[in-house]
């Protein structure tokens, strides 16, 4: 067996845009622990974020980021190292390509013993909380034995190995919209999960799909993936347009994947009354909107969607049966590094997902 190096690389986060390139201690198992040599990471919107700042994670006397902490949450890895038990617990062996779970689990509130473990009222998180739940942007990683470990099948391309975080959020956002055969569906967003979710509403097969974003490559791929209409709410008056395709009564269903609080004011004014509302994106501020409309003038169903409980098998699933695909959607990898010029990357209006690659 090779042996294993003491030391890695990773990317430290001290706080907003602080982040170092260290050579740290390598992780070591623990009983029941699995340590993985990151294949890659990706960079979610919610990464930058937090590296620019944003109040959610560093606000409060008590922030969401516990630094100095490694980040990453889009990950996946082969494991080189198996604690006492731990091969017994999650079925593994060395050699063996997987991921898990974005959160870390307590175990024992009220949501973990209910089996809603992706609410967990502990909710740590790998990437966001240091020493327990460091993330992949790292050369190696540690998986606890709370953590529900996924094996990836060899048929899985190393591109869609990368995205099965974002797609199995993605999976459960379209689940929360109960998307139904005669449904009109207005999907506003079309990044890494965005993208992803088209291909998941299309095989629901609702009665219409119509994608929106203000960025025209990406409106090229959703169409691609299966939309039936791309507007760009830039250059075309989105609402009016919805409503002229709905005898004026607006969408079914709605899905925000935007990250920009416009796209909440939007959906709220072309979403029909009695129609539902997904809430799927992070916000770097507070969104104000009439709230009146939800209740008063439309008795919206308003759901919101975190993470993507249970649904990693079913991305594995959907991309062995060739019903979902990564085309495309991988657009830059850099070395851990270069994570500076990665998370610029990111941010540039050409990327989609832009990945650490150890």
């Amino acid at each position: 067996m090779e042996k294993l190096p003491k030391k890695m690389k990773a990317v430290i986060a001290y706080g907003p845009e602080n982040y170092q390139v260290e050579e740290v201690d390598r992780p070591v198992a623990r009983r029941g622990e699995v340590i993985i040599k990151v294949g890659a990471c990706g960079i979610c919107g919610s990464d930058l974020k937090a590296y620019h700042g944003s109040p959610m994670y560093w606000g409060g006397d008590d922030p969401w980021m516990k630094a100095p902490v490694t980040p990453g949450h889009e990950f996946f890895g082969t494991v080189v190292e198996l604690g006492e038990g731990a091969a017994e617990l999650h079925g593994l062996k060395i050699g063996d390509r997987v991921t898990t779970d974005q959160i870390l689990p307590c175990g024992e509130c009220r949501f973990c013993k209910s089996g809603k473990y992706w609410m967990c009222e502990v909710h740590n998180m790998y990437g966001f909380q240091k020493d327990i739940a460091e993330g992949g942007w790292a050369e190696y990683m540690r998986f606890s034995p709370k953590s529900t470990i996924y094996k990836i099948p060899d048929s899985l391309s190393f591109e869609e190995s990368s995205v099965l975080e974002p797609l199995a959020c993605a999976v459960h956002a379209v689940q929360r919209g109960s998307i139904e055969y005669e449904d009109f569906v207005v999907l506003a967003g079309a990044g890494t999960l965005g993208l992803g979710m088209v291909q998941l509403i299309k095989l629901k097969t609702p009665k219409k799909l119509v994608v929106l974003d203000i960025n025209n490559k990406r409106l090229e791929l959703a169409k691609k993936f299966g939309a039936d209409l791309c507007i760009n709410p830039v250059e075309e008056d989105a609402i009016k347009k919805i409503k002229e395709m709905t005898d004026g009564y607006g969408c079914d269903v709605y899905i925000e994947a935007t990250g920009s609080p416009v796209g909440v004011t939007q959906g709220l004014e072309m979403i029909r009354k009695l129609g539902r509302f997904v809430q799927f994106s992070v916000f770097g501020k507070e969104t104000t909107t009439d709230w009146s409309v939800i209740g008063d003038r439309k008795e919206l169903d308003i759901r919101g969607s975190h993470l993507g409980p249970y649904t990693y098998p079913v991305v594995i699933d959907l991309f062995e049966r060739g019903l979902l695909s990564a085309e495309g959607i991988v657009t830059t990898t850099y070395p851990v590094e270069d994570f500076a010029e990665a998370l610029a990357k990111a941010q540039e209006k050409d990327s989609i997902k832009v990945l650490l690659k150890p």
